[in-house]
């Protein structure tokens, strides 16, 4: 069985043997705007971003939920502040869309088990969201597909699913703090980056102190990186300065275990709830590298637009 088709038939499972009026949320209805951050600017090139895992086990009606409900404003909530964020971060003035779904809680990635049992809903949720929002909102136009952690595990997937007429319309795909790592069933659709202008390509990165702060879960097996500074695949150092306290860092990509190595970063506010480790910066990889991937968005999108005209 396909890899894909697998994951349909689990989530199908885990719902068929849930316990009725129990913690499976209502699946989203995409056909309801609610049910989507959209910012369409009237560009020419889209974004579509997967937020990644924003909320932590809750209780609902007395029951410990592990699934993001889309429809419970306090959920809702802390999906969209990703949501705009990641608009006002990196997006500059392209067409962003960005489905809510039931993205499955941190204490999730606390057991294997879980995250095989849990993950397949999540996953259905975004596929049906990219498939209305490629027959109904793209209309046609180029494309970026864009995650950070639960949501790039989300975008390794779409990948997968692209048509060979929508892979030709893929601008990039950024797997932002989580890995590429099962290339024999993704080898058609994945083409890791060389540099900061290459189009159909993955972009992907793991940001650490050293190796010993790298968490399995996100960057074990990984086969695709690149140093987002200077987009570079090799070990050419790079320095960043951190946009929201002035530090200036050194950010070098270890060509063997393919982590990104970061030097000087001394504060302490970036530690992963449940699975995180010190030293390791992967709360920050879209803050830290804001301005490194606003620019690339920008320049791949425009390279794209020039190429085809």
């Amino acid at each position: 069985m396909k890899h894909s088709a697998l994951l349909i038939v689990l989530a199908c499972l885990v719902a068929a043997c849930a316990p009725k009026g129990n913690t499976i949320p209502d699946e989203p209805d995409y056909h309801d705007t609610t049910q989507w951050y959209i910012a369409d600017r009237g560009a020419e090139v889209d974004v579509f971003y997967i937020v990644s895992t924003e909320c932590g086990d809750y209780t609902l009606d007395g029951k410990t939920m592990h699934y993001a409900d889309t429809y419970n404003d306090s959920i809702r909530k802390l999906l969209y502040g990703e949501m705009v964020g990641v608009d006002k971060l990196l997006v500059d003035g392209l067409n962003y869309f960005s489905p809510y779904y039931r993205q499955v809680t941190m204490e999730t990635y606390t057991d294997d088990s879980l995250v095989d049992a849990r993950m397949p809903m999540a996953l259905s949720d975004v596929e049906r969201a990219f498939r209305r929002y490629i027959n109904i909102y793209n209309n046609g136009r180029p494309f970026i597909l864009m995650g950070f952690s639960q949501g790039a595990m989300a975008v390794v997937e779409l990948l997968s699913r692209l048509t060979t007429e929508e892979y030709n319309r893929l601008v990039a795909a950024y797997v932002i703090g989580y890995k590429v790592d099962d290339v024999a069933w993704l080898r058609a659709r994945v083409i890791p980056a060389k540099d900061s202008a290459d189009l159909g390509v993955t972009i992907c990165y793991n940001s650490v102190r050293d190796n010993s702060c790298a968490i399995p879960l996100l960057s074990e097996g990984n086969h695709v990186a690149i140093n987002p500074v200077n987009w570079s695949t090799d070990a050419t150092p790079a320095t960043l300065v951190d946009p929201r306290y002035g530090d200036t860092l050194t950010v070098t990509l270890d060509t063997t275990t393919l982590l990104l190595h970061i030097g000087g970063y001394s504060r302490d506010d970036y530690m992963l709830p449940l699975i995180g480790r010190e030293g390791n910066y992967h709360c920050l990889e879209i803050s830290l590298f804001s301005d490194c991937l606003r620019r690339n968005i920008a320049l791949r999108a425009a390279t794209f637009i020039n190429q085809r005209q």
